[in-house]
């Protein structure tokens, strides 16, 4: 007998509505190949161009996903926020500039509420860019930029509640985001100033926020004795020590691992340059507490000195990063 076990009916829904939503974002970049990436790329200009926010709307579940899209490119870079559009006849359409841009979605363009924030734009030449599926709806032919999305089946088995569609203005808004961050050269840096908190905060801080600094970092001259080594080592509790040369430049370091290799060759308190690793493992005080990360892990230590001018600034220790939750 056939011991074959049928899927599940949830998962076959499942399967049929990721497919059906990745055949909308093929056929959406389909689309960028023709009438779409021209409008698209006259989109990112007029944004990219404008003085003002851009002013996300739309009504329902298109809704939904423009307070998305303005939170991403707010996040990235673009000013922007997101207006409802009833509201916007009941006093907000004040929040929108001269100069600011209009993003409206609406899969149909019909959808009524939009009516007076349409006129509006129309009335005082702010320029409207449209995300919608049909060039002649009321949106669509109003905008001065229409971005005329494919129509593609909704993977609701009714073809009613938004999905496919839903998807596919959110990538189109993800689209747009990512095209304006790289025409800004919005780096990792300008990222940190939009997300401090949290575990992205965290990656993106630099090491200069994290190390320590001042009498807490362990230095000895290379002139010294392992036995002084021993004790900076000992007194600020971080397993190594810098070994720097007559200019304050860092030549080496000791660490505990050197300590056991003397002591196993039997212990002669002698200069600490004869037992101290030369090039040791260094990070710049602007790199971010990430990247300290990753070279911690690459070479598996626990420590990096913090250089500023060859001379040692700081110390990071891998603690520091787990109590910021990098790591």
């Amino acid at each position: 007998m056939d011991q074959t076990l049928s899927p599940p009916p949830a998962l076959d829904a499942a399967r049929r509505t990721l497919s059906l939503e990745a055949e909308g974002l093929v056929a959406l970049r389909a689309a960028l190949d023709g009438e779409l990436g021209a409008a698209f790329d006259r989109a990112a200009s007029a944004i990219g161009e404008a003085s003002g926010r851009v002013i996300v709307t739309g009504m329902g579940k298109s809704g939904h996903v423009g307070r998305k899209i303005a939170a991403t490119l707010a996040s990235t870079g673009t000013p922007a926020y997101f207006v409802h559009p009833a509201e916007a006849s009941h006093g907000d359409l004040g929040m929108i500039g001269d100069n600011d841009v209009v993003v409206a979605l609406s899969w149909s363009g019909e959808a009524p509420e939009l009516a007076d924030l349409i006129a509006y734009t129309r009335r005082w030449g702010v320029t409207l860019i449209a995300i919608t599926s049909r060039a002649g709806s009321a949106l669509g032919a109003a905008a001065d930029i229409p971005l005329i999305l494919p129509t593609m089946p909704e993977a609701c088995p009714n073809g009613l509640a938004p999905t496919t569609s839903t998807t596919m203005q959110m990538a189109i808004g993800d689209a747009l985001a990512v095209t304006l961050l790289s025409r800004r050269a919005f780096s990792a840096q300008d990222f940190r100033r939009f997300h401090p908190g949290g575990k992205l905060g965290s990656q993106l801080r630099k090491v200069r926020d994290v190390m320590h600094g001042g009498e807490a970092v362990p230095i000895v001259p290379e002139d010294a004795t392992l036995s002084l080594a021993i004790m900076e080592m000992t007194g600020k509790r971080f397993g190594i020590t810098a070994v720097v040369n007559a200019e304050g430049r860092l030549v080496g370091a000791v660490t505990d691992g050197d300590l056991r290799r003397t002591f196993q060759a039997g212990f002669k308190d002698g200069p600490v340059r004869d037992a101290m690793s030369r090039n040791p493992r260094t990070i710049g005080p602007d790199a971010l507490a990430e990247e300290a990360l990753a070279l911690m892990n690459e070479r598996r230590i626990t420590s990096l000195f913090v250089l500023e001018q060859d001379r040692p600034a700081g110390i990071l220790h891998l603690h520091d990063l787990l109590r910021i939750g990098v790591a």
